[in-house]
């Protein structure tokens, strides 16, 4: 086909090969993908956030997706491959819409109305009768008699049995085996920084990771406060009840910012000078010690004479190298950072109820504890024999607190499993059936679309696709709404997810779906590709070395 269709083919068979990459490493059996970057790095990971940022997709269409997959990370932190997957079907089945001879407008029209309508059925609470949204009146959480709503169970109080209930499947489709571990660590270190009076602020920050190559996932704990994967510089290890002063700058003899030269004309003159610079810097810590600081935290170096008179002192010095690490720690204890090496004063000092040296494994680390019930942070170590599986395990774990995050600002949980996309894929249907004009189409292929994400956990855990999707269709016919794929059944069967307690946020899918349709309708709508190239002519000369070096 020539004409202004073959750029949006060009772009669909794109698309299709992006998703293809991902689609085989959806759900809890899905493969892993060996990823080298272009700094020669190799990710071993299903988690399809991970695999767009590390390829360098080329194509501009390719690119929608890869961009509608990152919005997903940063407003939800899960669900990505479902928008590249999902995005993907929506183009596949739209090409076979176009060579049937329906032009773009009428199929960008037709999804844009499903796509409006599933987030419809999604959201708002619906007459089983007609499929209309209900009165604004009638939308609260007490349902009247005979409204059939997608969103199964709502978490109202934040408790570890209810987070449980949304973390568990977030995880076990990232590392299948060790949801029970995962979840337990995910939802302990969520409650332990969970604001009491207001659990909506709960910040994702505030959950810390730190790996540790060793040991088993299995030794994977929650420790109270922030650990450092080094340990502390001098001889003191342990302070309570201490002081902590952060400093970015190193703890050593302070130099000048500009170059000075001293002319020195005798070794008494020499001998003076090393003095002096000497009792500075002891000045300096006897300054701080007298302020009432126990720990010092420096962001650069330690300078071996600072560190022996922060002995003499009994200062603890820790060393933290990470600026976004120090910015963390000077708001869990409450201290100014500061830039210039000198005694604090009341209002930059933090305070930590213990600061010490511990072994994890056979690693030495340096825990800040508040003993107080609320911590403001809380660390999940992470064990493991191999850096890509603590990769892979710290993937795992941010998506779960990342559906901690979606759930207590809207607790609502819709059926995991595939139920969900196959209700609305009913729901759509006949919705398209009642639609007038060519828009049915496009309306019923978006309905058709949904069908790939049970298809696609079928095929990953070695399944009849087909006669699963038959089974689930009968299924929900018969009204069994949360009805969805068993991967672990041996004979293509389906099971209650929420009977199994398998759910998904209502939210994390609201985003997901909403994303995938905008970045589908995005591609449909181009019809040409313009590239602006550099305009002919000499190419400048290439400058070696410095600008004003002489050749």
């Amino acid at each position: 086909m020539q004409g202004l269709e073959e750029a949006v083919f060009r772009n669909i068979a794109a698309t299709k090969d992006l998703q293809r990459i991902t689609k085989t490493s959806y759900g809890p059996n899905g493969r892993n993908k060996m990823v080298i970057n272009h700094l020669e790095k190799l990710f071993v990971t299903s988690d399809a956030a991970t695999i767009m940022k590390e390829l360098e997709v080329v194509h501009p269409a390719g690119k929608l997706l890869v961009m509608a997959s990152q919005q997903q990370e940063q407003e939800m932190g899960d669900n990505t491959n479902f928008v590249i997957v999902f995005a993907g079907e929506l183009l596949q089945q739209a090409e076979y819409l176009l060579r049937m001879g329906l032009v773009p407008a009428d199929v960008i029209q037709g999804y844009d109305i499903a796509g409006k309508k599933a987030l419809e059925f999604l959201n708002a609470k619906l007459d089983p009768v007609t499929g209309e949204a209900l009165p604004s009146s009638q939308r609260s959480w007490v349902i009247p008699t005979g409204v059939a709503q997608l969103s199964v169970h709502k978490i109202t109080q934040i408790t570890a049995a209810e987070l449980t209930k949304a973390v568990k499947p977030a995880i076990a489709s990232k590392q299948y085996g060790y949801e029970d571990l995962l979840t337990n660590v995910v939802v302990e270190a969520s409650l332990q920084v969970m604001p009491t009076n207001n659990p909506s602020g709960f910040n994702v920050d505030s959950v810390r990771v730190v790996k540790i190559l060793g040991g088993s996932v299995l030794d994977t704990k929650v420790v109270k406060g922030m650990v450092f994967g080094r340990e502390a510089e001098g001889v003191v290890t342990k302070a309570t009840k201490a002081q902590v002063a952060i400093y970015s700058c190193a703890l050593d003899i302070q130099t000048t910012e500009t170059k000075g030269t001293v002319l020195i004309k005798s070794a008494e003159e020499m001998v003076n000078f090393s003095k002096g610079e000497e009792s500075n810097l002891e000045k300096v810590i006897r300054d701080i010690a007298d302020s009432g600081v126990k720990v010092v935290v420096a962001g650069s170096g330690v300078g071996e004479l600072a560190l022996h008179f922060a002995n003499r002192c009994g200062i603890m010095v820790v060393k933290i190298l990470s600026k976004f690490d120090l910015r963390r720690l000077s708001r869990v204890i409450g201290a100014t950072v500061m830039t210039r090496l000198g005694a604090p004063t009341k209002e930059e000092v933090g305070y930590c109820d213990v600061v010490e040296t511990t072994e994890i494994g056979s690693d030495r680390c340096t825990v800040f504890r508040q003993e107080g019930d609320m911590s403001k942070t809380a660390t999940i170590v992470i064990r493991g024999g191999t850096s890509n599986m603590l990769d892979d395990l710290e993937r795992a774990v941010d998506d779960g607190v990342n559906v901690v995050k979606a759930v207590v600002r809207d607790g609502r949980l819709v059926a995991g499993a595939g139920a969900i996309e196959v209700e609305l894929a009913k729901r759509l249907s006949a919705f398209g059936e009642k639609t007038p004009g060519l828009n049915q189409y496009a309306i019923k292929k978006f309905a058709e679309s949904l069908e790939v994400v049970p298809r696609t956990l079928a095929e990953n855990a070695g399944m009849d696709s087909t006669e699963v999707l038959s089974k689930l269709y009968a299924a929900h016919q018969q009204g069994k709404e949360s009805a969805g794929v068993d991967i672990e059944s041996e004979d293509n069967g389906i099971l209650d997810a929420k009977d199994e307690q398998i759910f998904d946020s209502l939210g994390v899918k609201y985003w997901a779906l909403k994303l995938a349709t905008n970045a589908a309708l995005t591609v449909l709508s181009v019809d040409q590709i313009i590239m602006s190239k550099p305009a002919g002519g000499p190419k400048p000369k290439e400058q070696k070395g410095n600008w004003d070096e002489d050749d």
